[in-house]
């Protein structure tokens, strides 16, 4: 039986995903305990079409061709719009709790990355490996997992670091699910928080009409024809604008740094969202989470459908060992400190 070659332009490609994406929501609806982990639709349904993939691909039936030339772009815009929420504002109304948090925060990524590195030296794998299975997918996610691991394919020729980022993202994001009920019973019992004398403080008040304040002001509706497109074409040419300097920015740093494509945007993004309010530029930040959302979903969507998992065979055993570490340490630190 001769081959069959399925080739998809850029344009078929994004379609496919966005049908992809939905047969992702459709299972989730039929399989309660994917919506009870939390498993968004676009990781169910590009792990669904790339084990179909893989199962006509194997036998020599079928193989898939993707033009995946937007996967970056959408990428970077759904970077972008983090960006635009890094709201020093807000920053500052978290106050020492928030500083506390991200040194937590960052004594655990060096956790992650020295363990994973470590494991990797000691099962005789790549460095790479250890970084994928450590603060890259435990403490990124599949969005950070995704660019770091196009960065290592491209520069780098680590083969399979997308599949393998996507993997172990997925891994930690189940992992989080089973564990952290049994971590914040177990803190709940021990700290006994109901018995705690409840004080209000004043500037707790302060802080919810603050906040009350910032939210007044996101839903204020612009006047004119057509509020909603207005407002999100303003969005979309703030990202665009902000996509645009960011690929120059990122240019410039990477001549010192390896960095993901996507820091030039992101860090221009937090400039252009804390002067907006100096420019009398109001940035609908609700407006600017759905098109996030709209970015992540389709790029998680079309990253995962053309996850190659044959490439994961190899380095299967290694990984699952690395993340299981990484799992048992990530409990004991919520747990402990």
């Amino acid at each position: 039986m001769e081959q069959i070659i399925f080739k998809l332009d850029m344009i078929q490609t994004l379609a496919l995903a966005a049908v992809v994406l939905f047969i992702g929501y459709a299972v989730r609806r039929r399989v309660p305990v994917l919506d009870k982990y939390n498993i968004p639709a676009a990781v169910v349904g590009g792990f669904l079409f790339a084990a179909v993939a893989l199962a006509v691909r194997l036998p020599g039936w079928v193989v898939f061709q993707f033009d995946t030339g937007l996967q970056a772009p959408l990428m970077i815009a759904f970077f972008t719009t983090i960006g635009l929420g890094a709201n020093l504002k807000l920053l500052k109304i978290g106050g020492p709790q928030v500083l506390m948090f991200w040194v937590l925060a960052t004594v655990l990524v060096v956790m992650q990355d020295g363990v994973g590195v470590l494991l990797a030296h000691v099962l005789g794998v790549h460095p790479f490996l250890g970084l994928i299975a450590g603060s890259i997918t435990m403490t990124g996610g599949h969005g950070t997992g995704a660019a770091f691991g196009k960065l290592m394919e491209d520069q780098y020729a680590f083969s399979g670091a997308l599949t393998l980022a996507m993997a172990a993202a997925t891994f930690g994001l189940v992992s989080g699910g089973l564990i952290g009920g049994p971590v914040a019973t177990a803190l709940i019992k021990r700290f006994n928080p109901k018995h705690q004398a409840m004080e209000v403080d004043p500037r707790t008040k302060k802080t919810a009409a603050e906040f009350q304040s910032l939210d007044t002001e996101i839903d204020t509706e612009p006047s004119g024809e057509a509020p909603t497109a207005f407002r999100m074409l303003k969005v979309i040419t703030i990202i665009l604008a902000a996509m645009w300097i960011g690929s120059l920015l990122s240019g410039w740093i990477g001549r010192y740094f390896t960095l993901p494509a996507y820091i030039g945007a992101m860090l221009v993004a937090a400039v252009f969202c804390n002067g907006a309010g100096a420019a009398k530029i109001k940035i609908e930040q609700r407006v600017v989470d759905d098109l996030g959302t709209i970015a992540l979903s389709l790029f998680l969507s079309m990253a995962l459908m053309s996850l190659k998992l044959w490439e994961l065979l190899d380095l299967a055993v290694p990984m699952l060992v690395i993340l299981t570490v990484q799992v048992s340490m990530m409990a004991a630190y919520a747990y402990f400190v």
